[in-house]
């Protein structure tokens, strides 16, 4: 059972795992052994509360598929129970950032004194610029 927050958890019926080959250079284990994990959630039929599935669904993250299905690849670590919890984790995380609600930004204007101190700068700046290039008497 993966707990996302005191009233949701998910059963592990839920969540398929699946063990790959890991990719790339490891020596002998990595043509005999499948240490990697390669998991699936789909969110549309599972027993999260609809919130959590709107906001999944809207998510622009390639994690998630057109199907609406999570799919994670965990082949960080060199045995397959690290990569299981790994990937857990990793859902967990993902499910987890959704439930955030994220504040409004409010749009606010610059104070006059910020916008003199600015123009300030900005002309600073410019002297200092026209300080370096060659005078019209240099010839």
């Amino acid at each position: 059972m993966l707990v996302i927050s005191n009233q949701v958890a998910l059963a592990d019926s839920e969540i398929e795992l699946t063990a790959i080959r890991s990719q790339g250079a490891g020596g002998q284990n990595v043509n005999k052994l499948a240490t990697a994990i390669h998991l699936r959630f789909d969110i549309s039929g599972s027993s999260l509360p609809q919130f959590y599935k709107e906001r999944l669904l809207s998510l622009k993250d390639t994690r998630i598929t057109k199907q609406g299905e999570v799919v994670i690849k965990a082949q960080r670590f060199r045995t397959q129970e690290a990569n299981r919890e790994d990937a857990l984790k990793r859902l967990q995380y993902l499910i987890k950032s959704v439930a955030k609600v994220s504040k409004k930004r409010i749009a606010t204007k610059p104070t006059k004194g910020a916008k003199r101190r600015r123009l300030a700068e900005k002309k600073q700046r410019g002297q200092i610029k026209a300080l370096r290039r060659k005078s019209i008497r240099d010839d």
